[in-house]
């Protein structure tokens, strides 16, 4: 255990930011899940939806320092590929 002020200042501040990017991290993969579904019944509607609040939350975590930014970027081109596959059919 610290003993150290700033130490112990340091764990309580860490273990904040630890809870929000667990919170952070866990709206990314709920809206990512939502998008990934929406893609499977072939709803486009629903899908452009999905995509849109899913970009919003990765692009937010990348701009919290959750997730680095190429990340972010490359998963919502991935995210991306998709919507537009479902496009095609």
């Amino acid at each position: 255990m610290a003993n150290i002020k700033s130490a112990k200042k340091r764990i309580k501040t860490i273990s904040r930011q630890t809870a929000r990017n667990i919170r952070v991290r866990g709206h990314v993969k709920e809206a990512e899940k939502a998008f990934l579904a929406a893609v499977a019944e072939g709803d486009q509607d629903k899908a452009y939806v999905a995509f849109k609040l899913a970009e919003k939350k990765i692009m937010q975590a990348a701009a919290k320092g959750v997730m680095h930014k190429n990340t972010a970027s490359r998963t919502v081109s991935r995210l991306e590929k998709r919507l537009n596959g479902l496009r095609v059919e």
